[in-house]
This record gives C-alpha cells, structure tokens and sequence, in this order.
C-alpha cells in the first residue's frame, strides 16, 4: 500500500533557526502519528508545510502520490488535508450549527449572501457530525459562550466538514482539564474511526501519546530523531531525557 502522506527531505530555516532539516516521514492510511517533541523542534512547522501555509526551502510533500509542496492552503483542503489548531479558529459571535454550516458551504463553495444558510441541504449532516463529537446540544449556542475542551471538539467538527483523508491536528487537548482531555480525545479518536480519516496529532501529553498514536515520530532540532510504536519509542532513553524529561 502506498503512503497517504510522504515527507521527501524537506528543509527550512528561519533566520538562524533551523526547522526542518532533512525531514522525511510516510504516513499510512488509517493510522494515527503522534509528534513529539521539545519546544522549538518544528513540530508546527511540520503541520505548516503540509498544509501550505509554509513553503519549504527544499525537499517535497506528496500527497496520495501527487506533489503538493508549496500549494496554497485552499487548494490543499480541496484535495482532502484539513487542519485543527491548537487555538480553535471558530466565529465566535455564531452559532456552533452557522459554524458548521460555513464550513459546508466552502466545501461544496456553494456560498450565496441571498441565501439563509439555515437552508442548506447539509444541515443535517453537519448536526450529524456534531452528534458523533458529542456535542449536538450545543448547535444552536454561540461559540463564545462555550467552554474550551467544546471549542476544541467544535474545531475538529469544523475540519471534518470538509471531508478530509487527513486530519492533522495542533495539541488537541491543550488548555483543556486533566479531567475532560480522555473524553475529548475519545469522541475525537472515534468521529476519525467513522469518518475514515487518517490522523496526525502535535502532543506534549505522554499519557495521551501512550493511549492514541499508533506511531510516534519525535522531532529534535529540525530532524525526525526517531519513529516507531509508543511503548518503543517512550522506553528510549535519548526521547527520555531530550523529550520526556525523565
């Protein structure tokens, strides 16, 4: 099977700073990649490449085969890449449905200022999705008014509007409680499992990385330092001391 996602030797540097150094990295179909990392490593960076919103020095991003490096972020989405931030980016004097709705209404760009988007046909599928999140009720509350591990949930229900093959998300459970983080990551991890989207996901949370990922890629200094199982890769004592802290 061919890589959804292949990462071919890609470069970049701000200045002094080095943020991708030769990076090359495959994503499967179906899996879920965690990226670790210490601050300043390039794990956005990373995601930024990817999504166009950076283009790299040198080096190339091929997406289901077809070279995607340095394609505005638009054209990305449309291809089937969407992305989650690490601070939602919702309107926040909407409603959670008119967020949605929205984002439907750029998908299919069936956008018209004369027509109320309460009446669009895919109303019902973006409820549908926010129920799979498990945050239905919230549909017709603004966002301003909603708690922030909601906003994340609202965020990746947004992404998933779009109908991506691949999910890439920026820290999903920061600035959330130690007691909503497994419940949000697990309506997350299953509204990916019904969709059919792969999933790649920045965390500094081990204990999220341990019950989630399938793989763990660790960024050190602009380079891929290591790839492999959770269990593997946080038992290596190198990960342990650069990343863990341990």
């Amino acid at each position: 099977m061919s890589p959804l996602l292949r990462v071919e030797d890609v470069h970049i540097r701000f200045g002094g700073v080095v943020a991708a150094d030769g990076v090359y990295l495959d994503l499967e179909p179906g899996e879920s990649l965690a990226i670790i990392g210490p601050n300043g490593a390039g794990k956005t960076t990373f995601l930024n490449i990817c999504t166009g919103y950076l283009k790299p020095t040198a080096g190339r991003v091929l997406f289901e085969g077809n070279d995607i490096t340095g394609q505005p972020p638009r054209a990305i989405v449309r291809l089937g890449i969407a992305r989650a931030f690490q601070i939602p980016q919702l309107f926040l004097e909407h409603s959670v449905l008119d967020n949605m709705l929205i984002a439907a209404a750029a998908r299919t760009r069936a956008w018209n200022p004369f027509r109320a988007m309460v009446a669009l046909p895919e109303r019902a599928e973006m409820i549908g999705l926010l129920r799979q999140l498990g945050v239905a009720d919230t549909a017709e509350q603004r966002v301003d008014g909603l708690p922030e591990g909601v906003r994340k949930l609202v965020d990746v229900a947004l992404a998933l509007a779009l109908k991506p093959r691949l999910l890439l998300l920026d820290e999903p459970t920061s600035g959330v409680s130690s007691s909503e983080k497994f419940q949000i990551m697990d309506a997350l991890v299953q509204a990916l499992k019904n969709q059919a989207v792969t999933s790649v996901f920045v965390e500094h949370d081990m204990e999220m990385v341990s019950r989630y990922a399938h793989r763990v890629a660790v960024w050190n200094g602009g380079r891929v330092q290591m790839v492999g199982t959770p269990a593997d890769v946080l038992a290596d004592a190198d990960v342990r001391r650069d990343v863990v802290g341990i």
